[in-house]
């Protein structure tokens, strides 16, 4: 008996050491959360907050004709649909960071989760085009709202390295890319089955839900808040907020409008918001050099793996982004004009995005950045060729059906790495303008990418002889190989990089606060 009670009590132990290895191996829990279940249902709710946006455009996208035939929209109007919210996400992601790190983020962040639900309600009941470009233009304001509180709470709740971070991360980081896809299933799905209202409903019903979920997950502030004031005002840096929303807003919204305005590009009113645009974001990082309380902090682009992590990031988004916008409409225009069909095309897309995000929470700490930036770079170039292959005449699977299912790897294990690093970059007080800058640079590189890709669609011309001889698919093969020339550019950056693995231990932070003391 004596032995045998050793025995238990020697495997008692063995077996609390085990999970004490466990945990630390993985990284412990933060205290803020009372179970790990409170702590997946956070990670979740920020996930969907990233996801807004892009889930949005995804859900509009497979539904415009419906919409457009419904309430008679001219074209300007349908394309405002989508311009109006990106426009308005893009040029306020920076004036919110801040304005989340002053201000406290939680309130922040559940208000706007809120206040996208009821955005969507109303949506579902527009009477004409004007009133749903409004709503959807407010709806990107709300996930411009809602970002940078959601990434500066994930950088403080997970403030040191390990492993559980990078799983955390990885979830978060599958927001962007698979919203789109998420949106044109949910919305294919929903348009089906109740008419395109229904898809509006949806959201509105999925964000109210977060909204309840947020309200008991995401932890109380713990970074010191500033009350309004003149001090206050002169920390947020308004001249820089105004300089940063006018530039952004200008710049995109030329290149959202390029393509229907009366004249093209050569509209007067579309290239003096161009040249405008663009001269107010010299501006403002002018400014920024000089101000003593900046809305970015400029010491950060010395750090060149962070200058070049983003410029690699917003090529590969925008020509990304692009890309299953135009697949989405060759879908459309050539074989189905179903929208659950067209959903049922892009699944594989959804399917490896989560497949990806999976490997990269997994394998984060056991791969040099490097080498990840590096292959996800060359699945972009591979599955931008299988694209530009395909012809009217291939059908889905020999092309776009394998370029589908990489494409989004690409997209993905390059978001979890740039993220990673662009939070580890910024102390804990600074995390939302951290995530504001990582979203403003996304959206700056959907919307140029977008801009080009039209104006390329425009001017391609169907050959008479050739591999696309009288193809109508020539078009849309030309933007692809386009965006095949652009990751391959890409790729000639990586060797420039030195990021390692990330999520190792705790003094990868230690060393990165180094750095920055370094580069300020």
């Amino acid at each position: 008996m004596k032995e045998a009670a050793t025995r238990a009590a020697k495997s008692n132990r063995d077996d609390g050491g085990d999970v004490e290895k466990a945990k630390k191996a993985i990284g412990a829990r933060p205290e803020c959360f009372r179970s790990t279940a409170v702590e997946i249902f956070y990670v979740l709710t920020c996930t969907m907050a990233i996801g807004m946006q892009a889930l949005l455009v995804g859900s509009v996208t497979v539904i415009t004709s419906f919409i457009g035939a419904e309430l008679d929209m001219t074209q300007a109007e349908i394309t405002w649909m989508v311009a109006s919210s990106s426009l308005a996400c893009g040029a306020f992601l920076l004036f919110f960071g801040r304005l989340t790190d002053l201000m406290g983020r939680k309130t922040i962040f559940v208000a706007s989760l809120f206040i996208f639900a009821v955005l969507n309600l109303g949506a579902g009941f527009a009477k004409n085009g004007i009133t749903l470009d409004v709503m959807t233009g407010l709806m990107g304001l709300m996930s411009a709202s809602a970002v940078p509180p959601a990434i500066g709470s994930l950088g403080s709740t997970y403030d040191r390295p390990s492993k559980r971070k990078n799983y955390a991360f990885a979830c978060f980081s599958a927001g962007n890319p698979l919203g789109y896809v998420f949106g044109t299933v949910f919305s294919g799905v929903a348009t089906q089955l109740f008419g395109w209202r229904a898809s509006f409903w949806l959201l509105a019903m999925i964000y109210l839900v977060t909204t309840i979920v947020a309200i008991f997950t995401v932890p109380a502030d713990t970074t010191a808040k500033l009350s309004l004031s003149v001090e206050t005002l002169k920390r947020f840096d308004v001249v820089g907020a105004l300089l940063t929303i006018g530039g952004i807003g200008m710049f995109t919204g030329a290149l959202s409008l390029g393509d229907t305005a009366p004249e093209g590009w050569k509209t007067p009113y579309v290239l003096v918001l161009l040249i405008v645009g663009f001269a107010l974001m010299v501006l403002f990082a002018l400014w920024e050099l000089h101000y003593p309380h900046p809305l970015v902090p400029m010491w950060v682009w010395r750090d060149r793996n962070f200058t070049l992590l983003l410029l690699i990031m917003s090529i590969g988004l925008g020509v990304f982004s692009s890309a299953l916008f135009w697949v989405t409409l060759y879908i459309q225009r050539f074989w189905t004009g179903s929208a659950l069909h067209v959903a049922a095309y892009v699944l594989p897309a959804a399917v490896s995005g989560i497949l990806a995000n999976i490997f990269a929470g997994m394998l984060l700490h056991k791969i040099p950045g490097k080498w990840i930036m590096g292959a996800s770079c060359c699945i972009y170039t591979v599955a931008f060729i299988l694209l530009g292959c395909n012809r009217h005449s291939t059908g889905y699977w020999p092309f776009i059906f394998p370029a589908l299912s990489i494409i989004t790897w690409a997209a993905d294990l390059q978001f979890n790495v740039v993220n990673m690093y662009i939070l580890s970059s910024l102390p804990s007080e600074q995390q939302g303008i951290a995530g504001g800058i990582f979203q403003t640079v996304s959206r700056l590189g959907s919307a140029i990418g977008f801009g080009i890709t039209t104006a390329l669609y425009d001017s391609i011309t169907v050959p008479k002889s050739g591999y696309y001889a009288n193809d109508p698919s020539v078009k849309f093969a030309g933007l692809y190989w386009f965006g095949c020339g652009m990751s391959f550019l890409t790729v000639c950056m990586v060797p420039f990089l030195s990021v390692g693995t990330q999520g190792n231990e705790e003094k990868d932070s230690d060393e990165r606060m180094h750095e920055q003391s370094d580069e300020r």
